[in-house]
């Protein structure tokens, strides 16, 4: 989905994240616009929930996965949508509707890769987080030979979490050498570096993080592991989707954006689409530069478009799979 991205990164530049000052009060303004607005509706809300599908990275990291449950999220990420709601929805049946991708631990790659082939879909991308997640604190050796196994278990996107200790006593130059080399290991891989943005202690280090992690090479910038406090959040995301967009205004290069932790609803994925639209343009709603990083929003999307072309609620029979 992503083959014609690639993203070499450019030399450290400590020039660009010095001084970085956050007009907080404009950006909290901006947000509070942002999540208070109303959500489309009717056949536009819709539309903008099939949109919202192939932008999701279908999700499980629990420590109970097995083979079977990993099994069962690659069905649903091949076949997001009944047919029966499929056709109630008029989708174009040369069309083929999956989720983005699927995300898995290192060690369920290869379970993961089996289950896609036999139900033929092996163009979905399998995702596996990586270097000691959630919390990094491994050796660098154990996280970039983490990473070098997930490849080569079948892993073509790698979601890696950065140093927050280098970044919390203002290591920059640390932290872009770390994930430099977490970008060799990943080789063809695409690379989305995790911030962990609610531990990094103000939005002036998320600023400096998201410039960091496209410099060495990062192809998305990603909020959260899911597992901190504090997940995304619009101010978050603000932060760090202006400097997706400075950082393009310097390099010409396009680097994606991924929120996650906290997107359950379907409305909620409607509004991060359109602010996405809004701030760096269309082509940031296609999961090319978009992905949520969510595991409960896929059954409340398939719930609202049951409503709309039914007039009703599904109940959980008509959900089996939600």
């Amino acid at each position: 989905m992503m083959a014609e991205q690639i993203n070499c990164g450019c030399d450290f530049n400590e020039a660009l994240i010095k001084n970085v000052k956050i007009n907080l009060s404009a950006v909290t303004r901006r947000a509070a616009e942002i999540a208070s607005r109303r959500a489309v509706k009717k056949q536009w809300q819709a539309a903008w929930e099939l949109r919202a599908i192939s932008c999701i990275d279908l999700t499980t990291l629990a420590g109970d996965d097995t083979p079977s449950n990993v099994s069962r999220l690659c069905a649903k990420a091949a076949c997001p949508l009944s047919k029966e709601l499929l056709n109630l929805l008029k989708w174009q049946k040369e069309k083929v509707l999956t989720t983005a991708a699927v995300c898995v631990y290192p060690n369920q790659v290869k379970a993961a890769r089996e289950a896609l082939a036999k139900a033929g879909h092996l163009e979905i991308p399998i995702a596996s987080v990586a270097t000691g997640f959630p919390c990094g604190q491994t050796p660098l050796s154990s996280r970039l030979a983490e990473i070098r196994t997930a490849v080569e278990d079948g892993a073509s996107e790698i979601d890696i979490v950065i140093n927050r200790t280098y970044a919390l006593t203002g290591n920059w130059k640390g932290v872009y050498d770390e994930v430099k080399l977490m970008k060799e290991a990943c080789g063809k891989a695409h690379m989305k570096t995790i911030l962990a943005t609610g531990e990094l202690g103000s939005l002036s280090n998320i600023y400096k993080a998201s410039l960091v992690c496209m410099m060495a090479g990062a192809d998305f910038i990603k909020t959260s592991t899911g597992k901190e406090g504090v997940n995304a959040t619009f101010v978050v995301a603000l932060v760090m989707i202006r400097a997706i967009r400075d950082f393009y205004n310097i390099t010409k290069q396009k680097i994606g954006f991924k929120p996650a932790g906290g997107i359950r609803t379907a409305k909620d994925a409607c509004v991060w689409l359109s602010m996405m639209k809004e701030e760096l343009g269309e082509e940031y709603t296609s999961n090319k530069f978009f992905r949520f990083g969510a595991s409960a929003l896929l059954a409340d999307i398939e719930r609202q478009l049951y409503h709309f072309a039914t007039g009703c609620y599904p109940a959980l029979i008509d959900m089996p799979m939600g």
